[in-house]
């Protein structure tokens, strides 16, 4: 995850891929998990730029609050996105039967 101090725009990846998972399944919770990640791509420029920290920026207490979180939010939306396919497959299934 250091990946993301180094190049905070890295961190777009994960909400351009939660973004489009999003808009395939019309998963909510793909969507908060790809706002959480732009948030916190414009938080880590910012932290990188230095205007969000003043002195020591080295030891970033703030991390062990916010890895965890993304990574809460990214298994959440994932699971949603699994769950809202499987729904609109158990549909289609059912659609495919009803016509038959």
């Amino acid at each position: 995850m250091s990946l993301f101090i180094a190049w905070p725009w890295l961190a777009l990846a994960p909400a351009a891929v939660f973004l489009l998972l999003h808009r395939s399944s019309g998963n909510k919770r793909a969507l908060v998990a790809a706002l959480a990640w732009g948030a916190y791509a414009v938080y880590e420029y910012g932290m990188k730029q230095r205007w969000l920290c003043t002195g020591e920026c080295n030891i970033r207490v703030d991390l062990l609050l916010l890895y965890p979180m993304l990574l809460g939010l990214s298994l959440v939306g994932l699971v949603g996105v699994v769950r809202a396919r499987r729904e609109n497959d158990g549909r289609a299934e059912r659609r495919d039967q009803d016509a038959s």
